[in-house]
């Protein structure tokens, strides 16, 4: 399979190209202009952990820990990683493995989500369900890649959820899917599903905002994004639509912040340009001068 060029990636995943930058320098992908699928994989996991406001030297020490404990490789691929407070826990011999600590735990999770019988899920073990479920996601994302098999893609994330309901990242690409074939009210339903699974998954809430605005429901998009700040205040694409979103409300002085904030955030990026050209058309129609409490004026922060 072609590689993946930055860009690509950055298109994919969605993700600033600082954040990718962030993640290469903590040693958690290759420092590397090119990406193979799995590199991909593992970088669509480390976008929606840090969406759950673990840091990224939180994941560090989780994965390095991982690697001493359990001889992988690379536990992001290996094995299903998920928060548990401010660090990680892997699943994995049908148990939740705090590698830090060297401590394990039960998963009940899967279950009393499914509704089955904890020893046994329709002639499996727990962890070998849990195992499957992780193939059939990465074979879906795979085949998301082309147009002619994404309605296979879409199948098995529908099995998926079957199997686990509280699976968000599923939720998360069906309505991606849905978005991409312009069927939003589909979109938000799955959206929604996935905020309602991890109600501390931010991509969810961004990704909810997202259709939102295309359903021209303003107000509720405007909440969405500003859920998904109060997950991740770092969140640079969400505080971009946002000043989108209250330009269009006609609420300058509100979307002036997101701006800024944006500019700070994500200076070298691809829309950073327009963001500092915004905030300082709202400041010279305005004719504010905000001092912030570092004593520079926002003409100062917007350049």
């Amino acid at each position: 399979m072609k590689p993946y060029g930055r860009a690509d990636v950055l298109r994919i995943l969605r993700v600033p190209s600082r954040q990718l930058a962030t993640w290469q320098r903590a040693g958690l992908v290759s420092t590397t202009e090119e990406f193979s699928f799995d590199q991909l994989v593992q970088l669509r996991k480390l976008r929606d952990l840090t969406a759950t406001r673990i840091s990224v030297q939180s994941i560090r020490r989780s994965v390095a820990a991982m690697r001493s404990v359990s001889g992988m490789a690379n536990p992001l691929l290996e094995s299903v990683a998920v928060r548990s407070g401010s660090r990680l826990s892997f699943r994995q011999w049908g148990a939740l493995v705090d590698p830090l600590t060297r401590q394990m735990a039960f998963d009940w999770e899967l279950a009393p989500c499914i509704g089955i019988s904890v020893v046994r899920v329709a002639g499996q073990a727990p962890h070998r369900l849990q195992h499957e479920v992780q193939e059939m996601f990465l074979r879906a994302v795979r085949l998301e890649e082309s147009s002619d098999t994404l309605p296979e893609a879409e199948q098995i994330y529908e099995t998926i959820l079957e199997l686990q309901p509280s699976h968000a990242a599923a939720a998360i690409n069906l309505g991606t899917i849905q978005y991409s074939k312009r069927d939003f009210v589909r979109a938000e339903a799955f959206y929604r599903r996935a905020t309602v699974a991890d109600s501390e998954y931010a991509l969810a809430f961004f990704d909810l905002g997202n259709v939102l605005d295309e359903l021209q429901r303003l107000p509720e998009a405007i909440e969405a994004y500003e859920r998904a700040l109060a997950l991740v205040p770092q969140y640079a694409d969400a505080h971009y639509n946002l000043a989108l979103a209250y330009e269009r409300r006609a609420e300058p002085r509100r979307a002036l912040r997101h701006w800024t904030e944006y500019a700070r955030l994500d200076p070298s990026g691809p829309w950073a340009s327009h963001a500092r050209l915004q905030a300082k058309k709202i400041l010279g129609s305005e004719r504010l001068s905000i001092v912030s409490r570092h004593g520079r004026t926002m003409h100062e922060m917007a350049s």
